[in-house]
């Protein structure tokens, strides 16, 4: 291939889609009810535009870890709104503004290769294949590369178009102006476009059925001669042509291949409708382009708007599920962590206070008397007095010290990076505005309470093998608490007298 070609198709990545299929894509644009799968249909047929879809799910905007293999997994990966809007801008601004000249040849590659696709994909049903999308697709583009040649050098390839009288004089001429094929030039721009392994090889033998590997790349190299039945001057001999070929190597009888052939023609009225288009002046050329320029905008203001809403409604499903999350951590009484959440936040604190030596205080905590008052003013007075005692501890603690209610009218502080003799004197603190401030009113006047507490310290004094010891040693000094009396914080340690 000469330099000068190579870096001629370096720089073609745009090519133009027949004008039928950027005004359907303006269509399914305005369409509300449009789904994937029409886009699928529409899209299926152009293989400027196939090739461009599977390049962008292939490319790294869009990597994942699977392979994008055909065009309907290309379709899904992007979603409609993107599939609908790329294909505005890629049709419209090529198929509807593609130079005069050279139009009609164009066409011509335009129609072999949607019936090239028909004919891979009904000969690979025929012969027993089921990869009925990928020979679709692999017939679809097998003649990219005589758009590419005709888009990267217009003025030396337009003139072998339209000087060949059929496919295997247009390759001759290809060969002896070019010293390449559009089969070689498809395959090289297939692989530089990241696309799958099989459509580059596939495009790259599709003009000789001798070297195909498989009945794959047999199917798509017989299917431009089965497409050049309907373009060939000579019908009856381009039939006989291709059947004799779709005998020798796929061991197709007459009668299957005439159930192709009639399968073809039955498509054929869609075919000829996307070249029926009549653009009448520049002007509504211009008109039409706006207008799909206008509706990519819109749909790309939709797809943001959804996307806003998604988001929106993925934030209020967190907040819900952390709201229930918290709720499912608190007791249902007072607000504070329950017992199961306390164990997990105790098990973390003590695991990094051995891990970095600091000390982890636990104060137990058990409001005096509290029966007298369930008997003196009810249980639902008793639960207020509950709720508000654990609101005035968790006021006056750190909001990196933890309470929890243990069970009952039982609770426990979790005082983390907190010596012994501090924990003791927060906790006594704690006592002596507990009982100065009212925890409820009842008919004999303001309720007050006190609490009797056991403080027990991993580190500094003593080494607890794991939170169960620590806990009942900050048990153990409760208890020794209400047996002096009541109303007191101890802690654990000898040092410290009781108050």
């Amino acid at each position: 291939m000469p330099p000068e070609l190579t870096a001629a198709l370096a720089l073609c990545r745009n090519l133009p889609s027949p004008p039928g299929i950027a005004l359907r894509i303006i269509e399914l644009a305005q369409d509300p009810e449009a789904d994937i799968t029409t886009a699928a249909d529409i899209i299926a047929i152009d293989m400027a535009l196939s090739a461009r879809m599977l390049r962008i799910a292939n490319s790294p905007l869009y990597a994942s870890r699977r392979r994008i293999e055909n065009l309907g997994q290309a379709l899904t990966m992007l979603g409609l709104n993107a599939t609908v809007s790329l294909a505005l801008g890629f049709t419209v601004t090529q198929g509807l503004t593609a130079p005069g000249d050279g139009q009609d040849l164009r066409e011509r590659a335009w129609r072999r290769s949607i019936l090239s696709a028909l004919a891979a994909s009904l000969l690979g049903q025929a012969r027993g294949l089921r990869k009925a999308e990928e020979l679709m697709l692999a017939g679809l583009l097998q003649d990219l590369g005589i758009l590419v040649l005709a888009q990267a050098q217009p003025d030396t390839y337009l003139p072998l178009l339209r000087q060949a009288a059929d496919n295997d004089a247009l390759v001759a001429l290809e060969r002896e102006h070019l010293q390449c094929t559009h089969a070689e030039v498809g395959a090289l721009m297939a692989e530089q476009w990241d696309l799958p392994r099989y459509l580059v090889d596939s495009i790259a033998r599709s003009e000789s059925p001798a070297a195909a590997e498989d009945n794959f790349q047999t199917c798509v190299a017989l299917s431009g001669a089965v497409a050049d039945i309907w373009l060939s001057a000579d019908a009856d001999a381009a039939r006989e042509h291709a059947l004799h070929l779709v005998h020798e190597t796929l061991q197709l009888d007459s009668a299957q291949f005439d159930q192709v052939l009639a399968r073809i023609s039955d498509a054929l009225p869609d075919i000829s409708a996307l070249f029926e288009t009549s653009l009448l002046s520049p002007s509504r050329v211009q008109q039409l382009i706006d207008h799909a320029q206008e509706l990519a905008t819109l749909r790309n203001l939709r797809e943001m708007q959804d996307a806003a809403q998604a988001r929106q409604r993925a934030d209020e499903f967190e907040a819900r599920a952390n709201r229930l999350a918290e709720q499912a951590h608190r007791d249902a009484l007072t607000g504070v962590l329950n017992r199961r959440q306390l164990e997990a936040v105790l098990e973390q604190e003590f695991l990094r206070a051995t891990r970095h030596g600091w000390p982890l205080s636990v104060a137990f905590i058990d409001l005096d008397d509290f029966k007298k008052i369930n008997d003196a003013h009810g249980h639902l007075m008793g639960d207020q007095v509950l709720r508000v005692f654990a609101g005035k501890l968790q006021e006056q603690l750190r909001t990196s010290d933890t309470v929890a209610r243990f069970g009952g009218e039982e609770f426990i502080a979790l005082l983390p990076n907190t010596t012994e003799l501090v924990a003791l004197e927060v906790v006594r603190r704690v006592l002596a505005n507990i009982v100065n401030t009212p925890m409820a009113e009842v008919p004999d006047g303001p309720l007050f309470v006190t609490f009797s507490a056991g403080v027990a310290t991993q580190g500094g004094y003593e080494r607890f093998a794991d939170v169960q010891d620590l806990l009942k040693a900050a048990d153990d000094v409760l208890y020794r608490s209400k047996n002096l009396g009541r109303n007191r914080v101890i802690a654990r340690s000898p040092g410290t007298a009781p108050a």
